[in-house]
């Protein structure tokens, strides 16, 4: 099992009972692997103690904030299981469909995703919104991001370390564990909300972390946006010879001289927008671009309790 968390003193004691009564009745070796995101509050004393109670409770700690997908990524590295579930730490996905993913993994699927039919406790603003940025990636992506499918999954060892091999510097894991291929299926089940606690996202709206993620699952997966900067391009620039060509005609032959200032100041917030439209998508592949060729790592440990070097 693998959790990325941040400041979820007030979950985990919850979340560590329903994962051991789920595991008590299953026939495998469980490992518990908890990456602190750099956590202020009391989770990280929290887990220490109970690490020295179980030693399946392993504890990876960051240098910093480094955001949930390096969190992950850093998780994979240091699990040793034949499989490996990852879900938010918040209790929104139960633990107790843990056993239909592991019966799929029996059954020879390398990929188990967990695909929610209902969202509680999410407002209807931020469910629609999900829905779109869902629609926008995949008419975007050369694959298919799975609706409503977040960050609780199972991974056989033959996916993480596909994963880990591809060694990408903004990892869109989502995106990822399907582009991989392999013998992927999906179970279906109803998000609860928020155990307790307060949400480290917005109920109600979007925030900057869900845009990234967005922007993120298109470029990691399309380089149609590039296109559509270049067609842009060629039509705007059809459109000002048009608009050149009707001037010229006007004058020539009817003697009529259109109004200056507005034809000129609409022609030029025009030109400008898309001229910034594009720019702004050739500066999010470049962006990309210039992460990976820096070659920074994905996170920096601090240190890790329960491991054997």
């Amino acid at each position: 099992m693998l959790f990325s968390f941040y400041n979820e003193a007030e979950v985990l004691p919850e979340l560590l009972s329903r994962i051991n009564n789920v595991f008590s009745n299953l026939n495998y070796n469980l490992e518990i692997i908890f990456v602190n995101d750099h956590s202020t509050d009391d989770s990280l004393d929290f887990l220490i103690q109970q690490s020295k109670k179980d030693k399946n409770i392993k504890i990876i700690n960051m240098s910093r904030r480094f955001g949930s997908p390096p969190c992950v990524i850093a998780g994979f590295k240091y699990a040793k299981g034949d499989a490996l579930i990852y879900m938010d730490s918040d209790l929104q996905d139960p633990p107790e469909i843990i056993p239909k993913l592991i019966e799929k993994w029996e059954d020879g699927f390398d990929v188990v995703h967990t695909t929610r039919t209902k969202r509680k406790g999410e407002s209807s603003i931020k469910l629609w919104l999900t829905k779109k940025a869902y629609s926008i990636i995949n008419l975007f992506s050369e694959i298919e991001i799975l609706k409503n499918t977040g960050d609780f999954k199972l991974l056989s060892r033959k996916a993480i370390n596909s994963i880990l091999n591809l060694n990408e510097n903004d990892p869109f894991i989502r995106g990822l564990s399907i582009w991989i291929g392999f013998k992927q299926t999906q179970i279906f089940y109803t998000r609860e909300p928020r155990y307790t606690g307060k949400t480290k996202f917005p109920v109600h709206g979007i925030s900057i972390t869900a845009i990234k993620e967005l922007l993120r699952g298109i470029s990691s997966f399309s380089s149609v946006p590039l296109y559509l900067a270049l067609y842009l391009g060629f039509f705007v620039s059809f459109i000002s010879f048009s608009f050149l060509i009707y001037i010229l005609v006007t004058k020539i032959f009817f003697d009529l001289h259109l109004p200056g200032w507005p034809a000129l100041m609409a022609t030029n917030l025009f030109l400008g927008g898309t001229i910034l439209f594009s720019i702004g998508i050739l500066g999010i592949y470049v962006g990309k671009i210039h992460q990976e060729i820096k070659r920074r790592p994905k996170f920096i440990i601090e240190d890790k309790i329960g491991f054997k070097e």
